[in-house]
């Protein structure tokens, strides 16, 4: 059965709105949030380049999401070295990404003959423009990036806990960090076509940020990170698609609501029961 365009969208919404907080709900606890805003700006450098590669090389057909995904996986390896390299300052790692991402990206940009209504979907998201072919490649990599998480679920958590801890049970700190930079890379080029490259990274903290306020245990970090970040997903989607406002701000902005509105609740809460006592 083919489905509409919007059908399309919004079963890679959800698809996204699930795994996004997973993969953020590790980033946070590893401290390194950033990671996921510099892997986006990567990945609009792959999109750039497959851009730029399907204007030069008319006879051969590129999907920007698969040079984007490229793109984004080199990035995450060159970060994890980087953090290796920088050992007493593995926050630098991102920014230096980040940096090269950007101005690649714009020298890529310059060069192509694309305008800006063909960059915007890629910057901003827009659940119409997903197609077929981007859904299947969406479909597939949150199928494998939900196996992989399952499979390695003990490790992953060991190693962002406790890396001393995670070597002595004999588990590879490299092959665990090398998979879960292959996560992030999947979840960073699955999630452009929606949320767009520039605002990826938020929705990879943002629920887990909210969800940081009400959960108290890893678990329920992640149960509610998936909440948040579903509500946040079908809230902007439905928002976005009726007033006409891009999908990825839109998500975004709701994102940013539910956390703020978390706080102020929690913040209450301690008012009140401080008041009782």
């Amino acid at each position: 059965m083919e489905l509409s365009f919007i059908e399309r969208g919004i079963v890679a919404a959800v698809l996204i709105g699930l795994i996004a907080p997973m993969i953020g709900s590790i980033l946070a606890v590893r401290r390194a949030s950033i990671i996921s805003d510099s892997l986006s700006h990567v990945t609009l450098t792959g999109i750039s380049a497959g851009v730029l590669l399907g204007q030069t090389m008319n006879f051969i057909e590129i999907n920007p999401l698969y040079t984007g995904f490229a793109f984004s996986l080199i990035g995450s390896l060159i970060i994890e070295k980087l953090r290796q390299t920088y050992y007493h300052f593995q926050e630098l790692a991102a920014p230096i990404i980040l940096s090269a991402g950007i101005g690649i990206s714009a020298v890529i940009m310059s060069a192509s003959r694309a305008g800006y209504s063909d960059w915007y979907d890629y910057l901003f998201g827009s659940i119409v423009s997903v197609t077929g072919e981007d859904l299947v490649f969406i479909i597939s990599t949150a199928i494998a990036v939900i196996i992989i998480f399952l499979l390695l679920y003990k490790e992953f958590i060991s190693v962002s806990f406790d890396q001393e801890y995670a070597k002595v049970s004999g588990i590879s700190i490299k092959w665990i960090n090398f998979l879960f930079s292959l996560l992030v890379a999947l979840v960073i080029s699955m999630s452009m076509k929606v949320v767009g490259v520039l605002l990826v990274g938020a929705l990879v903290s943002l629920p887990v940020a909210a969800a940081l306020q009400v959960a108290k245990s890893f678990k329920q970090l992640l149960l509610w990170g998936i909440i948040l970040g579903e509500t946040a997903v079908l809230a902007g989607v439905y928002f976005s698609y009726h007033f006409d406002i891009a999908t990825g701000g839109m998500i975004v902005v709701t994102s940013s609501f539910l956390l703020l509105i978390i706080i102020i609740q929690k913040n209450f809460r301690y008012a009140f029961d401080g008041r009782k006592r």
